[in-house]
């Protein structure tokens, strides 16, 4: 057939011209001054959590930010953000993201779904499918940053997002101290040298917690490991997270630490953080 731009009746009709369509993925990138991945090798080191405080503290410091969450088989972002049971919606032409008080933009599987305890059994292709529609047809707007919530290791997820935004800004890996996932962090590291991906930082989470009332230091899951690793490689460290009590409460409660413990140690250390992460640019 020939190419006729979209504009003959056949294709009007039948939906099956050969003429190029618009991949809908520019558009929405165009206006997304910065993007950031959130990496993991293993799981359980507070990647999600990471990536929810990091949005949440880039919305405190007056920037636009969407959240999108690619971990499409245990999506957590919502739950952490207070809008579990949520769902998009859509303006007849795009979905619209969920928003928290706040004002952050949010996308997530868990906001398509008609049951939270509804499994996603998809593989590869479907993944790849979604996660492109909710970079192309979700209404993102005018964003200063948009942050991606990975699963953890170098699977699908991982591999979808570097291949549909190449010109992403960089990932940020997410570490405990223990040697068991700073061996797993370093094969993230090797898999973004591999696909040409700029890493923003190293963050070593989890690394020692304080007693709140007597004030002595205990090293939980040792210290130092992700700043070793990040010296190993030659990478920017940004900063320790510490262990605390707040930090579990208010992911459950829906509220992150940021937002609700905003004096806490470990709201003030994460907001560090963010700061770090603005000044790299």
């Amino acid at each position: 057939m020939a190419d006729c731009n979209g504009n003959c009746a056949s294709c009007a009709s039948k939906g099956d011209c050969s003429a190029p369509k618009e991949d809908p993925v520019k558009p929405t990138l165009a206006k997304i001054k910065h993007v950031l991945v959130v990496l993991s090798g293993k799981g359980g080191v507070g990647k999600s959590t990471v990536a929810a405080n990091l949005a949440l503290g880039l919305k405190l410091r007056g920037k636009q930010v969407g959240l999108l969450d690619v971990d499409v088989h245990g999506p957590s972002i919502p739950k952490i953000l207070g809008l579990q049971g949520e769902r998009a919606m859509s303006d007849g032409e795009k979905l619209l993201p969920a928003e928290t008080p706040e004002g952050l933009k949010v996308m997530s599987t868990a906001l398509i779904l008609e049951k939270p305890d509804e499994p996603i059994v998809w593989r590869g292709p479907l993944k790849a499918g979604v996660i492109k529609q909710f970079l192309g047809e979700v209404r993102w707007g005018e964003l200063d940053y948009l942050i991606v919530d990975c699963p953890p290791g170098t699977g699908d997820e991982p591999l979808s997002i570097c291949q549909l935004i190449p010109n992403a800004d960089g990932a940020i890996l997410v570490t405990t101290p223990q040697q068991v996932a700073t061996l797993d962090v370093s094969k993230s590291i090797t898999f973004c040298n591999q696909i040409g991906m700029r890493i923003v930082g190293l963050i070593e989470n989890m690394s020692g917690f304080t007693c709140p009332c007597c004030g002595t230091f205990t090293p939980i899951f040792k210290t130092g490991g992700g700043e070793a690793l990040a010296k190993e490689y030659g990478l920017p460290f940004l900063g320790k997270l510490p262990i605390a009590t707040e930090i579990g409460a208010s992911g459950d409660e829906g509220r992150p630490f940021v937002v609700s413990h905003p004096e806490s140690p470990a709201a003030k250390a994460f907001m560090a953080v963010v700061d770090e992460v603005l000044s790299i640019g």
